[in-house]
């Protein structure tokens, strides 16, 4: 790999100036170097062959790819079409308005269903607690009916008992006043 690469005057310089700079901060030179022995350690061979043939160093096509992307960053930057841009963001805006108030009114409608459902609830809810208090008095009336009804069947034999009681009485007059005769 070295062959590829003839050290020269610049490199001599380069490796000056990377030990006579900070560590915490490399000089543009010292970057330089580093980044030709990274490129020098990753390339095939083909394109510094095809370089040094042109006459081209490391340097001066690395200098070349940074003017480019530099004049790429500033055409990008200075035709910009505000107006297009504003009325794009207005129109982005009015669509997120209109999603908004259409979740809204969503919303509206949904509390109003939730509002409707826990009424409809609370009436269920109070009808069955009034079904429920029914149910018990239904079934206090039924006892007390039964109650009733066996109190009703003890009167008509103990009216049956005082009426059998009357005829016996009866019977027991007519013979003592026949027998005090």
């Amino acid at each position: 790999m070295s062959s590829l690469y003839p050290r020269t005057k610049e490199l001599v310089r380069a490796r000056k100036s990377l030990s006579d700079s900070p560590p915490s901060s490399p000089s543009p030179t010292a970057k330089n170097f580093r980044h030709e022995r990274v490129s020098r350690l990753d390339s095939t061979g083909v394109e510094a062959t095809a370089d040094r043939l042109l006459g081209r160093t490391g340097s001066y096509t690395r200098r070349e790819n940074r003017l480019a992307s530099l004049s790429k960053q500033e055409e990008d930057l200075s035709p910009r079409d505000y107006k297009k841009m504003y009325e794009d963001a207005l129109h982005e805006n009015e669509k997120l308005k209109s999603r908004l108030q259409d979740s809204k009114q969503e919303l509206v409608k949904i509390r109003t269903q939730l509002g409707k459902l826990t009424q409809k609830q609370d009436r269920i809810s109070e009808r069955s607690s009034v079904l429920e208090t029914e149910k018990r008095e239904k079934q206090v009336l039924e006892k007390r009916v039964t109650d009733m009804e066996e109190e009703l069947k003890i009167l008509t034999e103990l009216k049956s008992d005082n009426q059998r009681l009357k005829d016996e009485n009866g019977a027991l007059i007519r013979v003592i006043s026949k027998l005090s005769k």
